[in-house]
């Protein structure tokens, strides 16, 4: 098995190719994203603004400056949401491609190993098995740290999830109390 430069630099161009479009598509989403949040959160300033000028007393006062604390706590968890999902795709595009690259790489490094090893001198099976033995422990330590590290972001990822639950279910408890309150 021969690696041929050609060989190698195109698959570096595609691989910075689909990195660049990966990274440019999740910005262009971003800025949407973004733009669509400013401009919901402009028309919602001047709806609340339009509706605190037409309070008739200061019951309705007070009450009109509270209603607008949870549908603003839930807009902005799903814009953290949205932002989240955008860059764990970005992420897991990335990702397979990095995994793709390495299986690619230990596999001519493995058929080139195989091919060195097929001519070594009679007598060197000892180092023979030594190498293959480095070769197939090097390969169980990237799956087990990739393995590891898929454990970890799930983790994060379903603790992020639960506090986000905590927080809005919190929200919405302490919104009807603050309306008797007042």
């Amino acid at each position: 098995m021969s690696v041929k430069p050609q060989e190698l630099a195109q698959s570096s161009i595609d691989s910075a190719v689909l990195l660049a479009n990966t990274t440019l598509d999740s910005v262009e989403r971003l800025a949407a994203l973004n733009l669509n949040a400013a401009r919901s959160l402009v028309e919602t300033s001047f709806a609340n603004v339009n509706a605190l000028l037409g309070a008739k007393d200061v019951q309705s006062l007070v009450a009109l400056q509270q209603s607008p604390a949870v549908p603003a706590l839930e807009k902005g968890l799903d814009y953290s949401r949205s932002v989240y999902a955008i860059a764990v795709e970005a992420k897991d595009k990335i990702a397979k491609e990095v995994e793709a690259q390495v299986a690619e790489a230990n596999a001519k490094v493995n058929g080139l190993v195989e091919k060195a090893l097929a001519s070594a001198p009679a007598g060197s099976e000892a180092a023979v098995a030594v190498v293959k033995s480095a070769v197939a422990a090097a390969n169980d330590a990237y799956e087990n740290l990739s393995k590891a590290s898929k454990q970890a972001v799930e983790a994060a990822e379903a603790s992020v999830a639960a506090a986000t639950e905590a927080t809005l279910k919190a929200a919405k408890v302490s919104a009807p109390k603050g309306k008797k309150a007042a």
